[in-house]
């Protein structure tokens, strides 16, 4: 049924739900999984510094995407289960649907986090996934007494702008 599953990863507590349900899932079924890290750069128009550091910060973004993906096959390899790691560079949702359809996966396993009503209307990567895939998508959301996110929780590369370093972090903390 489920002979290539897709486990979209980038090292957060999201996405840590889905990697977990997928790779049981894989085990259970005998499928093999493809991990798929998506570098996400600044669009355009950049400013000149990101410009000029472009280089070092996909070098930064491939390295931590290669980390987290061996991480996942560590945890695929624990459970059992075949593993082929992918990193492409786009945008997430669009990488995500895209890979799933040429690479013909049979599921998208995806985590996804807890928005609350607001957040919901505005959706997010894997909302994005869900109304466009071509392929079933199973998803593994986090609850509201799981959410306690920190720029810690959000270990994207660190880059250069302007001599000084900022993080690159897609989601505001929940108190």
């Amino acid at each position: 049924m489920y002979n290539d599953m897709l486990l979209p990863y980038d090292g957060t507590k999201e996405a840590d739900k889905g990697v977990e349900h997928g790779i049981e899932l894989a085990a259970e079924v005998g499928s093999t999984v493809h991990g798929l890290y998506v570098i996400s750069l600044p669009g355009a128009p950049r400013a000149v510094a990101l410009r000029d550091d472009e280089e070092e910060i996909r070098r930064e973004y491939e390295e931590y995407g290669e980390s987290v993906l061996n991480d996942l096959g560590s945890m695929a390899a624990e459970a059992g289960v075949d593993y082929e790691s992918h990193i492409l560079t786009g945008s997430p949702s669009d990488e995500i649907v895209t890979f799933a359809a040429e690479a013909e996966m049979d599921v998208i396993v995806i985590g996804s986090a807890y928005r609350g009503k607001l957040g919901n209307l505005i959706g997010g990567t894997t909302d994005k996934v869900v109304r466009s895939a071509s392929v079933p998508v199973i998803t593994r959301r986090m609850e509201a007494d799981e959410i306690s996110w920190t720029a810690a929780d959000f270990p994207r590369p660190r880059f250069k702008i302007s001599g000084c370093y900022e993080v690159s972090v897609s989601r505001v903390s929940r108190r």
